[in-house]
């Protein structure tokens, strides 16, 4: 059976299910959003905190009744969705395959939007030896285990990361009933925002071990602590307790990108996109975390509503300017910049920004711009860059960048 649709959107969070509600109510597009989990709404429909939705919906509110929100939008607009639903590849004819409890089906679109998000490197990935004892979770998985399945989990923590994500998890262990002994980053300070930071402490009362790796989980089945070192020293100590949480270190959802031809970005390794979220496969457009891990929920949202409007101009015919797109790549301490590519006449990136990661703190950050050894702008940035979260630069940084010339880089 073929599924036939105008718009098709790959992923049912912030990203995607803004994206559907802004094409639903400002085109006559049939849109179809395919979401692999039961329910739509992304990592929001588990994180049951607040602190969702201030910057897309002027609100503050608990990210399950955020995710409730974006769905209950898309809806009323006209989008259709298909829950419980994987996209496994692409068909020769540029269609989708998607397997789903219905059994094997197509969909053919004028257009697809890649909206598969990020997700956290667990532990294997981060090769920390030690047993597989129970215990050890992601912060997806401790929420979805708590706030989804409410099962329980030990008495006493450890989080890995201390960034906005890490306090996320000290709250999920709260309100299980465990308490969060300690978070541990490599950093010289944590990377989450001061007052989380001061907050987090006074109304958790859990210790931060800066410069401070895990070297070694320990237990046979159930944890029963680890293993630091402190990396200015290299004294090592054991920590007792039964329940760790590896935060952040996020990796796009990028398989199907990756299995369709796409070009990644070296440094996000998602989709490699211009200012509108266009990929190189024509048709195909990305938007969210998947073009860069990680935003906050409400920027992934405002994203989706950006690429939306691209996609409006796309269905209208309207021409893009095509062709000489000059590549964006960021100079140690940054690890990504995003959107990789700049291309003359076409509108700035969502919030007029560009997004990037560092990999060190600088509370100072003098930003210069180059093209083939040449200072096109210089720039000191009003806020501090810091690891764990998103550094946000003017986009008129690089719009004086030469089209015909090689790639713009830019440096701390």
């Amino acid at each position: 059976m073929t599924i036939t649709t105008d718009v098709a959107i790959i992923g049912g969070g912030p990203a995607g299910l803004t994206a559907a509600a802004t094409l639903a109510s400002r085109t006559s597009a049939r849109v179809l959003v395919l979401e692999r989990e039961q329910e739509a709404g992304g990592i929001p429909r588990h994180s049951d905190h607040p602190g969702y939705g201030i910057r897309d919906k002027r609100t503050f509110t608990t990210g399950p009744r955020y995710a409730r929100r974006l769905v209950r939008e898309a809806l009323d607009a006209g989008a259709s969705l298909l829950t419980g639903t994987m996209v496994t590849s692409w068909g020769e004819d540029g269609s989708l395959e998607i397997t789903s409890p219905r059994g094997r089906e197509c969909v053919s679109a004028s257009v697809v939007v890649l909206a598969t998000g990020a997700r956290e490197r667990p532990r294997p990935a981060r090769m920390i030896p030690g047993g597989r004892p129970a215990g050890v979770f992601t912060t997806g998985e401790l929420q979805n285990k708590i706030h989804l399945h409410h099962q329980e989990v030990g008495t006493r923590a450890v989080v890995v990361g201390a960034e906005l994500v890490s306090w996320s998890a000290v709250m999920t262990l709260k309100e299980a009933g465990c308490r969060t002994e300690l978070l541990v980053t490599r950093h010289d300070r944590p990377e989450s925002y001061a007052a989380f930071n001061l907050g987090g402490r006074a109304m958790f009362r859990a210790s931060v071990a800066t410069r401070s790796r895990v070297t070694q989980v320990l237990g046979r089945t159930r944890v029963t602590g680890v293993e630091i070192e402190d990396l200015r020293t290299g004294v090592r100590r054991v920590v007792e307790c039964d329940t760790v949480v590896f935060t952040g270190d996020w990796i796009p959802d990028h398989e199907l990108a990756r299995s369709g031809g796409i070009t990644l970005d070296r440094g996000t390794l998602g989709p490699l996109v211009d200012s509108i979220g266009r990929t190189d496969r024509p048709g195909v457009f990305a938007a969210g975390n998947l073009v860069h891990p990680v935003d906050t929920a409400d920027v992934a949202a405002l994203g989706g509503a950006h690429v939306a409007r691209a996609v409006e101009k796309h269905l209208d015919g309207v021409a893009f300017p095509e062709g000489g797109a000059v590549p964006i790549v960021g100079a140690a301490p940054f690890i990504w910049v995003a959107p990789g590519l700049y291309q003359p006449g076409l509108p700035a990136p969502s919030r007029g920004r560009l997004e990037t990661w560092v990999s060190e703190h600088v509370r100072v950050p003098r930003v210069t711009v180059r093209q083939d050894g040449r200072v096109i702008a210089r720039r000191t940035i009003p806020w501090p860059a810091s690891p764990g979260r998103v550094f946000r630069l003017p986009w008129d940084l690089v719009t004086n960048a030469d089209p015909t010339a090689g790639s713009v880089e830019i440096s701390l």
